[in-house]
């Protein structure tokens, strides 16, 4: 273990001062890093564990189910119900949010928790990093809930976050004061800080995208990758490197760590789907992450936590990193049809 360095629950304290609620916020957030801990855990075993592989199942978005998909999600909801500061929770991994009326009745659950329990699953079986992605919002007081109580836009959001299980894992998250990354030290089992302050350049020459869609890219999307791929030639001046993981927590890990543009835009291939993530739980967090570093998310038409969600699993295009060009991309977008 690396002396000096704070621990997640030292550096929320001095973030979020003694209050109740902040005293609140800081204790759920500690318990989404025991679950992450016991994801990272199962990652880590792999084989040996036994929970590679894919199940019969589908999730709501007619996704095949991994073993570890399933697993990640119990994780999460157990401790969240048992931490009891959660009045509901919605997942990729459930048709429906889920209530926690006991936790509500109490009067200590202030948060609703929406999450992605593991982003990246197609890359489980051959050993790519893959995460966990969370995002946290206030829940109304007072009264029942229901499932319109989700649906906040993403500028609504009090704290986000996300794990990378790689080589480490990391957590990287924002309770709105600037983008913050830890390290877990498997001595101590404690999360420590090690890059604070993240600062995405507003620059950059480096782009992620799924290349094997190119055909089915709307104009601006075509127009900007050409001009990256054209390089010193082109009108960029400039040559670019393409990145591509298939993992939206891994290609904005590398993003946040030193710049890039990630884009998974709208395109042809599925006319029926306005984008391919989803909004809560997937582009919201990183968006607020991305802007609290410094960086820039946007649909191409639209800030992106500026969306007003109609759906808990609703689809969105995401185009987010290197401010400059982010406001490059979404300017193709006013320019072309």
């Amino acid at each position: 273990m690396q002396t000096g360095r704070p621990t997640l629950s030292e550096f929320l304290s001095q973030q979020l001062g003694d209050d109740a609620t902040h005293a609140d916020l800081r204790a759920l957030l500690l318990d989404l890093a025991a679950a992450i801990k016991e994801v990272a855990a199962m990652t880590t075993q792999g084989a040996l564990a036994g929970v590679l592989g894919s199940l019969s199942s589908h999730n709501i978005q007619g996704e095949t189910q991994k073993k570890l998909d399933v697993l990640a999600n119990d994780a999460f909801l157990r401790t969240l119900e048992r931490g009891g500061l959660v009045a509901g929770v919605a997942s990729e991994e459930n048709d429906e949010p889920i209530f926690f009326p006991e936790a509500s009745a109490e009067d200590r659950a202030h948060f609703l928790v929406l999450f992605d329990p593991l982003d990246g699953s197609s890359n489980i079986d051959v050993n790519v990093s893959v995460g966990s992605i969370f995002s946290i919002l206030r829940a109304p007081s007072g009264r029942s809930l229901s499932v319109g109580d989700f649906l906040q836009p993403g500028r609504e959001q009090i704290a986000a976050g996300y794990a990378a299980y790689g080589p480490s894992t990391m957590l990287v998250l924002t309770v709105l004061r600037g983008t913050h990354a830890f390290t877990l030290d498997s001595g101590s089992k404690e999360f420590l800080l090690t890059h604070p302050n993240l600062q995405i350049p507003k620059d950059t020459s480096e782009f992620a995208i799924n290349a094997s869609n190119e055909r089915f890219w709307e104009p601006p999307v075509a127009r900007y990758i050409s001009e990256c791929k054209a390089g010193k030639t082109g009108e960029r001046q400039r040559d670019f490197n393409m990145r591509w993981i298939a993992s939206m927590v891994a290609d904005v890990h590398r993003i946040l760590m030193r710049g890039g543009i990630f884009l998974y835009p709208k395109d042809t291939k599925d006319p029926a789907k306005p984008g391919r993530l989803r909004l809560m739980y997937e582009a919201n967090p990183m968006s607020l992450l991305v802007e609290q570093a410094g960086g820039a998310a946007s649909t191409g038409h639209a800030r992106l936590l500026d969306v007003q969600p109609e759906q808990v699993h609703q689809r969105i295009p995401v185009i987010l990193g290197s401010a400059h060009e982010v406001e490059r991309v979404a300017a193709l977008h006013q320019a072309l049809p």
